[in-house]
């Protein structure tokens, strides 16, 4: 359905740039107030990340939920995940997250959670977009929403967290660095994990507003690689800014990405008599994760890229685990959302029970080469629909001789369109790559 504000991953964009700008923001509060409100007196959470204009969204959406009669939980800042499980576990009417996960500072963006802990229907966010073209109107000083703070947010995810591991299972004698990308983890990884009995040792963990994911998180795992290897640690585990996403270092210093950590589990699952059906996957998912499944006898379906359609899959098979290479796992049996907190729980549990390390374990999979490139588009378009862009397609398919593939993808979150080219040949691949943005650039300008 056509969305005039909701993107894929609810609303985003620069800071003072319309959409994302005070005014909007506080509109969209009331908007989704009112929406709430149908049902009676409600209550919605807030909570963030550590970007800087975090405060200055967090207060608008507190007072357009306010003027709607709305009351409001504020979180501060937390991962998204948890914002989603606390949705649920206080019984409110929606979550809201002021986040543009792993963007730079400069972006922010606002999503919200339903009541299950889940993205919101498309009904809602339609009803949210018609109440947008109202004017704003405030309910009587005796009926307004009142605020307050949760103090022991943090602490309740915690436990959430350290719950989703069976209580035997200790980490002790484990030694791992945590990049928490200068995000909303910074304040709960750590913690988790030590508890948890590993040694930890942490990295982008001071946040000040305007070093969210710059030069480190999941998007960007190179200091990581190179303290794991320095503190000869076991591995390392890396989130991105708002902690959905996650990928992990192995004791050598070399990146395991979201698919080879989603065939770990599944496998492992498999294994133990635990795997409900099969697994979800994207269009950006390595080929070498498909063919791994597939002679284990996993079923192995791709979805379109964004971890809300990898659940709407998942829940539609009554399939348990599933997710992307950029992190996002999702592991259906402990909670509604991708929590990169838990889905690197889960394969630290492999690793202990197994006795292995996160070397030996992503052997499992034959990683094909795979290249991607980001196109920057001057304006709102699909590249893939240019007559020039789909001869160079069909060319490099052509120069692959079937044992490759070729994706073009124009992202929901950002003003680019992704270029990935795959096959068995690393220098090929990097070559076709290279020339096939090169065609797209040429026909955008």
């Amino acid at each position: 359905m056509t969305r005039k504000y909701f993107g894929t991953d609810g609303i985003r964009g620069e800071v003072g740039k319309y959409p994302v700008t005070p005014d909007f923001v506080l509109k969209l509060g009331w908007a989704a107030g009112k929406v709430f409100a149908r049902k009676g007196r409600s209550k919605i959470l807030i909570g963030k990340d550590t970007r800087i204009s975090g405060y200055m969204f967090e207060a608008a959406l507190e007072a357009g939920l306010s003027a709607a009669g709305v009351d409001s939980l504020m979180l501060g800042p937390m991962p998204t995940p948890a914002i989603a499980y606390l949705t649920r576990t206080f019984r409110a009417d929606a979550g809201i997250v002021i986040s543009a996960s792993h963007n730079p500072f400069q972006d922010n963006g606002i999503k919200f959670f339903s009541a299950n802990g889940t993205k919101l229907p498309d009904e809602i966010e339609s009803a949210i977009e018609a109440q947008m073209d109202i004017a704003m109107t405030t309910v009587t000083s005796a009926e307004l929403g009142k605020a307050r703070r949760v103090e022991d947010a943090a602490g309740r995810y915690i436990e959430f967290c350290k719950g989703t591991i069976p209580r035997y299972m200790s980490f002790k004698g484990l030694k791992i660095v945590l990049d928490c990308a200068n995000g909303a983890t910074y304040h709960i990884a750590p913690k988790v994990f030590s508890e948890l009995g590993a040694e930890v040792l942490e990295i982008g963990a001071a946040p000040n507003g305007t070093n969210i994911n710059e030069a480190c998180g999941a998007t960007d795992a190179k200091a990581l690689q190179k303290i794991v290897v320095a503190e000869q640690a076991d591995l390392g585990i890396a989130f991105d800014g708002d902690g959905d996403r996650v990928v992990m270092v192995d004791h050598k210093g070399e990146v395991v990405d979201g698919d080879e950590l989603i065939l770990i589990l599944a496998m492992a699952m498999k294994s133990a008599g635990k795997l409900e059906g099969g697994v979800v996957g994207t269009l950006m998912s390595n080929f070498g994760m498909e063919l791994a499944l597939k002679d284990k006898g996993i079923p192995f379906v791709r979805a379109n890229v964004g971890d809300r359609y990898v659940l709407e899959e998942l829940i539609k098979n009554d399939w348990q685990i599933g997710g992307e290479s950029s992190g996002h796992i999702i592991c259906r049996n402990v909670i509604s959302t991708g929590d990169g907190i838990v889905a690197a729980l889960q394969v630290l549990h492999v690793l202990v029970d197994k006795g292995l390390s996160l070397s030996e374990l992503k052997q499992q999979m034959n990683k094909l080469p795979q290249t991607m490139i980001n196109v920057r588009l001057k304006e709102k378009m699909d590249p893939t629909r240019l007559p020039k862009v789909q001869e160079g397609v069909r060319s490099v398919e052509e120069r692959l001789q079937g044992r490759g593939r070729v994706l073009l993808r124009p992202s929901g979150t950002e003003p680019v369109v992704r270029v990935m080219v795959e096959g068995e040949d690393d220098a090929l691949v990097e070559t076709l790559t290279k020339e096939l943005a090169g065609v797209v650039e040429a026909a955008i300008r």
